[in-house]
């Protein structure tokens, strides 16, 4: 793996008015990301660098060494309004990198002390490793995390998402941040034709979001846009080139599934929630802090989001 030291003129990044995003404003530490997910959005982002969206994006990863310092001196400018900030919107701010540079953990120390409220979307454990940083913040600011579990198929998992940590993992770290009273939703993405999209399967993953006690739970399937369609199939025609014709029919000159797709999906959830509700079996822990604001988080496109109990959801 290689890191490519550069020094950003800008770090919190505003998302464009006809933006279909729940969130204004981004920070992305990185670029590329070492999770390797076959299907990954964010891949083209590294054709605009002159690298390609196969392996260079895995492989050789952008890191804005100067990103806290930058932060800092952005939310003391005059224009900064104080507006929640989502992280993970692109590339991970937990994949492997991290460990080394430690910017995200910069990150929300600085946004803590400024209190500005923020989320983080990831798939990676080691965002436990920021627990004290993050339940310090929260003390000041509205904090949000959320995870993405697709899956709880280890098969399916080791063959899509091979640089990111065991579903159950992260399981365990949505449990243990809603413990630690860090409001955890969970977004069950993107869920793949052929590979995780069969009712029962969605509905394992919701019930173990609701056994680790998520506070909200969204569900997208997946989309495809031109260059990481391209990717994808490729990949597909090595790992399983008997979904190969499914895939060439579903995404057949879009980048979209049908929405009965998603609406199929979106049943499922509602009505997997709906069940642990009116059991009285899910019940979630409040964050340590809420300010009143709107959360700062989501995810590019998400699907459906349950609100579940307490009355508020955290990003998904």
């Amino acid at each position: 793996m290689e890191f490519l030291h550069v020094k950003a003129k800008k770090v919190i990044n505003e998302v464009p008015a006809a933006s279909r995003m729940p969130f204004r404003f981004t920070i992305n530490a990185y670029r590329g990301c070492s999770h390797a997910c076959a299907y990954c959005f964010a891949r083209p982002t590294h054709d605009y660098l002159g690298l390609n969206i196969g392996d260079d994006f895995e492989r050789k990863i952008v890191v804005k060494v100067n990103a806290v310092e930058r932060v800092r001196a952005e939310l003391r400018s005059p224009k900064w309004q104080g507006e929640p900030i989502a992280m993970g919107t692109n590339t991970d701010p937990y994949q492997r990198c991290e460990g080394k540079y430690r910017l995200t953990r910069g990150i929300i120390g600085v946004l803590g002390d400024a209190h500005n409220p923020f989320s983080i979307l990831t798939k990676s454990s080691l965002i436990l490793r920021d627990l004290d940083v993050l339940v310090d913040a929260a003390r000041r600011t509205d904090v949000r995390t959320s995870f993405s579990i697709g899956t709880i198929d280890d098969e399916v998992w080791r063959l899509t998402e091979p640089g990111t940590p065991r579903p159950v993992k992260r399981l365990e770290a949505v449990r243990k941040l809603n413990d630690a009273g860090i409001g955890c939703g969970v977004l069950v993405a993107p869920i793949l034709p052929g590979l995780s999209d069969r009712p029962e399967q969605i509905a394992a993953v919701v019930e173990a979001c609701i056994d680790a006690g998520a506070t909200s739970i969204g569900a997208m399937g997946l989309h495809l846009r031109p260059g990481v369609r391209e990717h994808y199939l490729q990949w597909l025609e090595g790992a399983r080139p008997d979904l190969v014709d499914l895939y060439r029919e579903r995404f057949d000159g879009r980048a979209y599934q049908p929405k009965s797709v998603q609406h199929a999906i979106s049943r499922v959830v509602a009505e997997v929630t709906a069940s642990a509700r009116s059991n009285r079996r899910y019940r979630p822990v409040r964050p340590a802090r809420s300010t009143g604001r709107a959360p700062a988080g989501g995810h590019p496109e998400a699907g459906v989001e349950q609100q579940l109990p307490w009355g508020r959801t955290s990003p998904s």
